[in-house]
């Protein structure tokens, strides 16, 4: 009996103590929920309702998550001024924290991924490209400067993309975006992407200068269009000479 209660008692001062140790990191997520809650009613709830469920003028938001919530946020994109409109990158109307706290209560009355935690270091330059090329240029360009995409829309470029925030379209799918779950592209795939992202904001231009990358054919017709042009000034020049 003696052992059973020591035993008993151990256990107790066990939880009691996981109970200490877990009570501010619980207080301080219901704390943010709660915040995030006021910003969402105040700043988010006319479109998509006081429930995240959706209204008229905005989607549902069921299945956004933190992760579809920061993006949006983050990249300026909402608030939104005219809900027809499509969503662009803009200067975010949040502050970072602000962003996070309405993050975390859309997180608690959705059903969606949590915001990404991404590692460059360990990730693949290599496959990124290729897996880049093979999911990504061909809307937003194989330098990463976006275009059209028909009826009107856009793929964004990325170079003002953060790591974080290239993880988090692709498992949300924002827009005409498709959306890139575990079974299409793993984590470490994904981290892959944003790292060879990442790079291109850095890569050398050893053919010269760069014209912002807006791709090969694109460069290349201003190459021919001002060679081009240098040779009929040159030529209007030697005829006026003679």
């Amino acid at each position: 009996m003696n052992i059973n209660r020591v035993v008993l008692t151990a256990l107790v001062s066990v939880l009691a103590g996981l109970l200490l140790t877990a009570a501010p990191a619980l207080g301080a997520v219901a704390a943010d929920q709660q915040d995030g809650r006021i910003l969402y009613e105040n700043s988010c709830s006319t479109c998509h309702g006081v429930d995240g469920r959706g209204t008229a003028d905005g989607p549902t938001l069921e299945s956004s998550g933190a992760a579809g919530a920061h993006f949006m946020l983050s990249t300026g994109r909402m608030p939104l001024d005219d809900p027809t409109s499509q969503p662009v990158r803009k200067t975010a109307a949040f502050t970072e924290e602000e962003i996070l706290r309405i993050s975390a209560y859309v997180a608690s009355i959705s059903d969606g991924p949590p915001i990404p935690e991404v590692e460059l270091e360990e990730a693949d330059l290599a496959e990124g490209q290729q897996l880049f090329s093979a999911n990504c240029a061909a809307c937003h360009n194989s330098a990463g400067s976006g275009g059209a995409v028909g009826a009107g829309l856009e793929a964004p470029a990325l170079h003002e993309s953060t790591p974080v925030q290239v993880v988090e379209a692709t498992r949300i799918g924002p827009g005409t975006m498709p959306v890139f779950d575990q079974s299409t592209l793993s984590d470490e795939e994904v981290n892959s992407i944003a790292r060879y992202l990442a790079y291109l904001k850095e890569a050398p231009d050893p053919g010269g200068l760069g014209l912002g990358r807006i791709g090969p054919i694109a460069e290349g017709f201003v190459t021919w269009l001002v060679g081009v042009g240098l040779l009929v000034l040159a030529a209007r020049w030697i005829g006026e000479k003679q």
